[in-house]
């Protein structure tokens, strides 16, 4: 039984960058919209994420100069989809995304830097590009949001040097210089010093940057319209009259209150990277759903996507992965509790390799995160888990560091101490540390220096594409990503299998409606974000490719809940399909 009741329009359940996308384009239209969330901070996934949105054709990219071949994204798509391509919502994405980018760059806070190279992960494909598709967010002064900075979900604490969010691209060089450059030392100086600063007098570094910043960013974008959003406030149930959603209640202050809509509830909850059960269903590597860990929020269980299914959604079981994998480290905190470490580019460095429990190399270090795992979880058949270990020696973990171990001069002692980290004199003894077979790794590490002199990885080609290179270190040669590994003592780290996103979400059309499992759209119901499937068919193309389409499906969904004449009735029509694939450009 409720106690309350509340009228609105829009009712969009989460806080992320699908949410707060679809709840900033709806308001701007002059539409009432709440916002819920069962956390009780502001930002989900988005928070903790990197903050790049893949999205091709955007006036940031012309403005560089950067123009693509027509039909070349929908080409790329195409080949990374497969058997799950959905020709009507990827075209709604491309037409849309650059819509989006420039609806919220000229009317709100939410701005973007594109580098003018940052390859596709694939851009050797049929459609693929050396640039001009992935952004990233601009750092944001978190001083803009007032009191409300208190509820702004944190970054991951493994992923911070001393609570300072690093920036992508060119910060991150100079914290890697910062004893080799003069400029450099000055820039990291400069920073920490401001960061410090913050620290006395608020609390917290001010200076957001990637997710961090797209998340603060769209959170005061909803803030100048009045958006109110209610935390602590998990969606009890959907409200169906007849076969349409008309509402939600939502637990208030431990009071449930049902949310009456005009036009539609909106659900944007994170997926379900904790929903052990989905999970034992979805992940091949987690039989019992417990082997996974993950750096999403803890509370994305998969209310969104239980929602959906309960008023007539259905989630696809068939799509060929589940979730947008990464490997994964796990470290012990101070305070007793569990934090995963995503690995993204450290594989990529030169002078690193990765061996399963049998001592072996299996695949190209520098793939993509999502790559990478899907060989992982091949290699590791037969044995008793899905891991590998990170090897490299001293020289190269003082340079770069690896995992949530940080470069010189910051100190490595208590990653030694609580076994995050192993250490070997020799490569013999580092083996018996990490129960691999010495001569198996000896092995490996011998082939990888003879290929590391002439720059050609021969098994495995690690550095042979543009991807490959860009994650590497530039001034090695031959290759970036090549570098002996010889001056002990050697190291390694614990490699399992973990996400940064789920893929598989209820299905949807081109409008963001839900559809039931006769492809019928639910009266009223929508879902954006992690909550929908992914419109990249389970692949991951390229830096940004969950957060690119959340901005832009909340985009449509606010206009298309802004057109919509009562609740179920829509006066707009689906984008309209782009130009056909020239034939140069056709996928293989």
């Amino acid at each position: 039984m409720t106690e309350g009741q509340e009228i609105c329009d829009v009712l969009v359940v989460g806080t992320g960058a699908s949410g707060m996308s679809a709840a900033v384009t709806a308001a701007h239209q002059g539409l009432k919209v709440l916002v819920v969330d069962k956390a009780p901070q502001y930002g989900g996934t988005t928070a903790r994420s990197g903050g790049w949105l893949w999205i091709p054709g955007t006036r940031l990219a012309t403005e560089q100069g950067i123009h693509e071949p027509p039909g070349a994204a929908r080409a790329y798509l195409q080949h990374e989809a497969t058997t799950h391509f959905d020709a009507a919502r990827v075209d709604a994405f491309l037409e849309n995304g650059p819509k989006a980018i420039d609806f919220f760059t000229r009317n709100t806070c939410v701005q973007f830097d594109m580098p003018p190279v940052f390859p596709d992960y694939h851009a050797e494909a049929p459609g693929g590009q050396p640039g001009g598709r992935s952004m990233v967010t601009r750092p944001f002064d978190a001083r803009e949001l007032g009191e409300r900075v208190a509820q702004l979900a944190p970054p991951v604490p493994e992923l911070t040097v001393f609570g300072m969010m690093l920036g992508s691209g060119k910060e991150l060089w100079h914290f890697l210089r910062a004893f080799k450059s003069l400029e450099s030392f000055l820039y990291v100086a400069r920073r920490f010093g401001g960061h410090l600063l913050d620290v006395l007098r608020h609390g917290r570094g001010m200076t957001l940057t990637n997710g961090n910043a797209l998340a603060g960013r769209l959170a005061k974008a909803g803030m100048d319209l009045g958006i109110p959003v209610w935390l602590n406030a998990p969606v009890q149930k959907l409200i169906v009259e007849g076969d349409a959603v008309v509402g939600a209640t939502v637990v208030r202050e431990g009071v449930p209150t049902d949310v009456r809509v005009r036009r539609g509830v909106v659900l944007a909850c994170g997926g379900f990277p904790h929903d052990v059960e989905r999970r034992r269903q979805l992940f091949p590597h987690a039989p019992t759903g417990r082997e996974h860990f993950t750096p999403s929020p803890p509370l994305n269980t998969g209310d969104g996507l239980r929602l959906g299914e309960s008023a007539g959604g259905w989630v696809d079981p068939t799509i060929p992965n589940a979730a947008a994998w990464c490997p994964t480290s796990v470290i012990r905190r101070k305070d007793g509790s569990q934090g995963v470490m995503p690995h993204f580019i450290d594989r990529a460095k030169p002078g690193v390799i990765a061996v399963t429990a049998r001592g072996r190399r299996f695949a190209n270090e520098a793939l993509s995160y999502h790559d990478f795992v899907q060989r992982l979880v091949k290699a590791c058949a037969g044995l008793p888990e899905v891991s590998c270990w990170l090897v490299c020696d001293h020289p190269h973990l003082r340079q770069y560091g690896m995992g949530a171990v940080a470069p010189f001069p910051l100190p490595i002692g208590k990653y030694l101490r609580n076994g995050y980290l192993r250490r070997g004199r020799t490569l013999e003894e580092l083996a018996r540390a990490i129960e691999v077979p010495p001569a198996a790794l000896q092995e490996e590490v011998e082939a990888f220096n003879r290929d590391a002199e002439s720059g050609n990885d021969r098994r495995f080609q690690k550095g042979s594409t543009a991807y490959n290179r860009y994650q590497g270190d530039s001034l090695v040669k031959p290759n970036p990503c090549m570098a002996p590994i010889e001056n002990g003592p050697f190291y390694a780290i614990r490699l399992v299998v973990g996400e940064i996103g789920t893929f598989a979400g209820l299905a949807t059309d081109a409008s963001c409606r839900v559809l039931s499992q006769a492809g019928r759209p639910i009266p009223g119901l929508f879902a954006v974000g992690n909550d929908a499937a992914s419109v990249m068919g389970g692949n991951y193309p390229g830096a940004g490719i969950t957060l690119g389409p959340a901005l832009t499906f909340g985009y449509v969904v606010g206009n298309v809940l802004a057109k919509q004449d009562e609740l179920g009735t829509t006066a707009v029509t689906p984008p309209s399909p782009l130009a056909a694939v020239p034939r140069d450009v056709q996928p293989a």
